[in-house]
């Protein structure tokens, strides 16, 4: 049975620390875990795929509510 993604909520912070703050997360899972990443900067959801398209690290999903986004992230290498 797969684990559950590591949860990281990164609400509240602005462009560019959710990519930042992921970055420095993906790190603490094993190759081909996910992590979940939650934030409301409406720059998160662009910043995050351009993010992923440029490290290879696949989002799996997203999420969005009223209120943030949620998004699930693979890591690749």
């Amino acid at each position: 049975m797969a684990e559950e993604a590591k949860l990281f909520d990164f609400r509240g912070l602005q462009c560019p620390i959710p990519v930042f703050e992921t970055s420095k997360a993906i790190k603490q899972v094993e190759i081909g875990e996910e992590i979940c990443v939650m934030a409301n900067d409406p720059a998160a959801k662009p910043d995050l795929q351009a993010w992923s398209k440029r490290t290879g690290h696949a989002i799996t999903s997203i999420e969005e509510s009223p209120d943030y986004i949620s998004l699930k992230i693979k890591r690749s290498h």
